[in-house]
């Protein structure tokens, strides 16, 4: 079964996007999702105004953080027709070596929406079947959430979540986000939620007024105080509340150098420093600095597609709060849009709803 549909293409960096029409047609082991939503995430961004370059050359659609319904199967996904899901943003193999190894993160095979494949700033995607996140429709309607709210599920927050999961955070640990807009404001709910104290560090102070009531216990503006009084705040802060100075959990998630050079300067004797923002920005640091400290810096490329069931929950048991920090606008303003995100215009996370 073919699908006459739209998608909106990226042609060059800094233009406008355009509108192409095409036919959307699931092979073996593939669906047709029709998109109730996309969101516009900051390495969307990167690709459309700094020049980052994607795996499939241009033309192509963005879009990676997906939501919608499957309306075409081929050939040994048939089961999934009608069903709502969340389109992962990376799709591993699940064949390979890594993929069988549980590396699936790094499976060289692995296909990202609006990257290695056309993607969700459209009316319909093709994608592989595996992998998929069925969405339970009755805690959806339950939870007072639309389909397209879910959308930011894929990317930021499964992000987060993997980071805070992979880390460790724990009940008693002291975790510190740096940059809360997006990915960065889900990480403290999560960090939150599996226990942690958290200190929420930003330069926009309606950020950090928002996220104080959704989880942060300490918000600090970094626009108004050096890297050492931010560490100095902190450890205050830990000895205040009872918690240890050593072994902070640290995740980067602002995708600025600025950010970057803070998160590092927060390093304790056994931190975790979890980089889940990108910025094409060079940092100049002192890596003996892990050494010294005995503390470890991790990356954090997506997550897995069976740990989006669990992340997924954590949203619609109401451990973690989307609406707050999500809106919808047609899809057919993708550029007024986009350009409102760039300049900062747009500070909640922007989902692209097909008319």
């Amino acid at each position: 079964m073919s699908i006459d549909a739209r998608r909106w293409l990226m042609t060059a960096v800094n233009a406008p996007m355009i509108a192409e029409s095409f036919v959307a047609a699931p092979g073996d082991g593939e669906v047709v999702v029709a998109i109730a939503g996309c969101g516009v995430c900051h390495t969307d961004l990167g690709y459309l105004y700094d020049g980052v370059r994607t795996t499939h050359p241009l033309p192509l659609a963005l879009g990676h953080e997906i939501s919608g319904r499957v309306v075409a199967a081929g050939a040994g996904a048939a089961a999934w027709m009608g069903r709502a899901v969340i389109v992962p943003a990376v799709l591993p193999c699940g064949e390979c070596d890594l993929c069988q190894r549980g590396q699936a993160t790094i499976c060289r095979a692995q296909k990202m929406p609006g990257n290695d494949i056309h993607g969700g700033f459209a009316t319909h995607i093709v994608v592989p079947a595996r992998g998929l996140c069925e969405v339970d429709e009755a805690r959806l309607s339950h939870a007072g959430l639309s389909l397209a709210d879910v959308s930011i599920v894929a990317d930021a927050l499964t992000t987060p979540y993997q980071a805070v999961r992979r880390a460790g955070v724990a009940p008693g640990s002291l975790a510190v986000v740096v940059g809360i807009g997006g990915v960065g404001g889900y990480c403290v709910q999560l960090a939150h939620a599996f226990g942690a104290e958290v200190v929420a560090i930003d330069v926009d102070d309606d950020r950090l007024a928002a996220i104080a009531r959704h989880g942060a216990a300490l918000t600090l503006n970094a626009r108004t105080q050096d890297a050492k009084a931010i560490k100095a705040a902190i450890a205050a802060f830990a000895k205040e509340r009872g918690l240890r100075r050593t072994e902070w959990f640290i995740f980067e998630c602002s995708g600025t150098a600025a950010g970057q050079a803070t998160a590092w300067s927060l390093l304790v004797h056994g931190a975790t420093l979890s980089v889940v923002g990108f910025t094409m920005d060079k940092v100049e640091l002192r890596l003996s600095n892990l050494m010294a400290f005995d503390a470890r810096a991790l990356g954090n490329w997506g997550c897995p597609p069976d740990q989006y069931p669990a992340a997924l929950d954590m949203v619609l048991s109401g451990r973690v709060a989307i609406a707050p920090f999500v809106e919808t606008h047609p899809l057919d303003d993708i550029n007024r849009v986009f350009a409102a995100v760039h300049h900062r215009d747009i500070k909640k996370r922007a989902v692209l709803v097909p008319a």
